[in-house]
């Protein structure tokens, strides 16, 4: 039974979780699945033929973290066991975090544990206004060990300390203060926002977008290093004499719009539900 679907068309990528049974908590079956969802995601937007990806899932709630099954077999693992079950957990959030194309991140409920970490793994999150978040892992004596390298940068190390240590829940307004969420709406207008953001992302260049994303991970490891310096300069140079960067400067001279940004058969967040 698969946990989880992967829908492509019209070079957006709609990839859900699929457990609405149980909250759409990860196990090693999904965690699987979904890595097996990124490979062919990196190779088609590297291709660049998927220019956007959504993450998102079925149900009411966005993700519980871990299945409970899941941690109780886990008690019965030996440390190589648990290793490689965290290496495969580890191995999906690079895999979000490093797709080449922007990611967008659909929250429609409780994001818990490892969740918090696929949201932060995205480009953009957009949440409903029922959406709550937590760090729950203290509670039952873990740690958001695997997830806290991409939590800790979108909250920052100070805000990441107090709710890695407390476990208490972020409810959307607070998310979106700390700088976990980017937007958050209504929860009946979740999809007709997230359908907005899809038509943003798609104005901009596909090739552009992928440098841009690229750059900005090698930005932060050095900001202001003789080499980021260079870096920068040879991505800009590249990008102006490239197919994309002259058909951009001559649709914003000529006022039309790029050839990339046929956005007319774009579907809709409900439309992919159906």
């Amino acid at each position: 039974m698969a946990y989880s679907t992967l829908h492509i068309e019209n070079s957006v990528a709609w990839l859900m979780l699929n457990r609405p049974e149980v909250h759409n908590a990860f196990d090693d079956s999904l965690i699987a699945e979904l890595n097996g969802h990124l490979d062919q995601l990196h190779a088609l937007a590297d291709a660049g033929d998927v220019r956007v990806v959504v993450l998102g899932s079925e149900g009411k709630s966005f993700s519980a973290g871990a299945d409970l099954n899941w941690m109780k077999r886990m008690v019965d693992y030996d440390l190589k066991g648990n290793l490689a079950d965290s290496r495969k957990l580890a191995a999906l959030m690079h895999g979000l975090d490093t797709l080449p194309c922007p990611t967008l991140c659909r929250v429609q409920g409780a994001a818990f544990g490892g969740a918090v970490g696929l949201a932060a793994c995205c480009d953009v999150v957009i949440a409903s206004g029922k959406a709550k978040f937590c760090l729950s892992e203290v509670n039952i004596g873990l740690s958001p060990a695997v997830i806290s390298p991409y939590v800790q940068r979108a909250l920052g190390e100070r805000q990441m300390r107090r709710y890695a240590l407390t476990a208490e829940v972020m409810d959307a307004q607070l998310a979106l203060a700390l700088g976990l969420v980017h937007q958050v709406v209504e929860h009946d207008a979740l999809d007709s926002a997230v359908d907005a953001m899809l038509t943003t992302l798609q104005k901009g260049s596909p090739q552009a977008q992928r440098a841009t994303k690229a750059l900005l991970a090698s930005v932060a490891q050095a900001p202001d290093s003789e080499a980021t310096r260079e870096h920068t300069c040879q991505v800009i140079g590249k990008l102006r004499v490239s197919q994309e960067g002259q058909e951009g400067l001559a649709s914003f001279f000529e006022k039309r719009r790029p050839a990339w940004a046929d956005i007319n058969n774009t579907p809709h967040a409900s439309e992919r539900r159906s």
